[in-house]
């Protein structure tokens, strides 16, 4: 699997925002994925040192709309700290 694959994209809000300070960020992942995986992920396409991965998964959201119910796809979060003299993650780079 391609290291492009097993990170789908950054989670932004505001308790992670607050997790940027204790240097843990957190992330979408593929579902097949381990913590090994995505920790050479991480190190791979950010060039930072890991210290350990935590990972969840995330049951998909029930939706209705008038009679009919379905569910929101389920995902799994990883939430990944950074040891304390990698750099940090900038995901803000390039915006005005």
């Amino acid at each position: 699997m391609n290291k492009f694959d097993i990170i789908i994209r950054p989670i932004i809000t505001e308790k992670s925002m607050g997790l940027m300070e204790e240097n843990k960020y957190t992330f979408e992942v593929d579902r097949k994925s381990n913590k090994l995986e995505i920790k050479e992920a991480v190190e791979e396409i950010f060039k930072v040192k890991v210290e350990e991965v935590h990972t969840m998964n995330m049951q998909g959201k029930l939706k209705r709309q008038g009679m009919t119910k379905g569910r929101r796809p389920a995902w799994k979060k990883a939430i990944v700290k950074l040891t304390d003299d990698s750099d940090a993650i900038d995901f803000f780079e390039g915006i005005q």
